[in-house]
């Protein structure tokens, strides 16, 4: 894997086009375990969703994906 999951944290914007990264979500095996918080996203895992000023905007793909998540309720970070 290319692309150093353990820094993709912060503020995420959901794009159509022109993404910093393409994810796809898996049940198993993702190289990123998520956690949607809603403040304090400090921690690598820990995602804001927001509509404008991101720190990454992200893609949602099926296939070829830069890396994979997978939603948690606990415990996020690289897998």
């Amino acid at each position: 894997m290319s692309v150093d999951v353990s820094k993709i944290f912060g503020k995420i914007e959901e794009v159509s086009s022109f993404p910093d990264y393409k994810v796809k979500i898996v049940d198993s095996f993702a190289d990123l375990h998520v956690e949607k918080v809603s403040s304090f996203a400090d921690a690598p895992g820990k995602w804001e969703m927001v509509s404008s000023f991101p720190d990454f905007k992200i893609q949602f793909v099926d296939s070829f994906p830069d890396f994979t998540i997978k939603y948690v309720s606990s415990f996020p970070g690289p897998q």
